[in-house]
């Protein structure tokens, strides 16, 4: 991906740099939120060229909140980030772009936990045999909010809780007996775990604060699959 640094241009709403607005710009929230933002991003594949699979809402803010970081223009080269709702609907989307009349490039970002299901699945649907990355999937070692938090300091986490309003409740969790001594990074994982809506609403805002030559290598591989790996 070096030199490749267009005007950042993105499928989904655009990613504010504000730190300390609280919305999701324009992403889906709420119960029915998945099944809005797996349609949107369906519609938006419809002419795609390459589609980029993941699980759910936060992973992709996460992923387009980077693609701008980095300058990357997703929607110029036709590049879809499609959340679809969980490694237990992979079959089916996998088999639906497979399946479509312009048959675009698939590939995913998941969680490293769930790399027995994607092989079953991409040998079901490709029957092949070749290491994920190749297929163009890349795995978080645990998951994506831990990939972002190690990427980013820890002075800069306490930035952003302290623009959202959060401190209080990290500081509630951190006083709990179940979590009183562990490390930091645990405790934030929690953190984002725990609350409704979190992941969301810290997704971009981690995103954003990675620093440069820190981005997860996860993230790199699969955008780089995606607009070029391919070809």
């Amino acid at each position: 991906m070096a030199g490749d640094r267009p005007e950042p241009v993105s499928t989904a709403p655009a990613v504010d740099p504000r730190p300390q607005d609280r919305s999701l710009f324009g992403y889906d929230s709420g119960p029915d939120a998945p099944i809005r933002a797996t349609s949107r991003a369906i519609e938006a594949a419809a002419a795609a060229r390459s589609v980029i699979l993941v699980e759910g809402i936060s992973d992709q803010i996460a992923l387009e909140a980077t693609a701008m970081k980095l300058g990357l223009d997703l929607a110029s080269r036709r590049v879809v980030v499609v959340p679809i709702g969980g490694i237990g609907s992979v079959n089916r989307y996998l088999s639906h772009f497979l399946s479509s009349e312009l048959k675009p490039a698939i590939s995913g970002l998941f969680d490293g936990a769930e790399a027995p299901i994607l092989r079953k699945a991409l040998l079901r649907q490709r029957s092949e045999s070749a290491d994920l990355e190749q297929l163009g999937f890349f795995l978080c070692d645990r998951d994506l909010e831990d990939e972002l938090l190690r990427a980013v300091s820890t002075q800069a986490v306490e930035a952003i809780l302290k623009e959202q309003g959060d401190q209080r409740a990290i500081q509630t969790l951190q006083r709990q007996d179940a979590w009183r001594d562990r490390p930091f990074h645990q405790q934030l994982l929690r953190f984002l775990g725990a609350g409704a809506g979190r992941k969301l609403r810290y997704a971009r805002h981690l995103a954003l604060a990675v620093p440069a030559g820190r981005t997860p290598a996860p993230f790199l591989g699969v955008l780089s699959w995606a607009l070029t790996g391919n070809e």
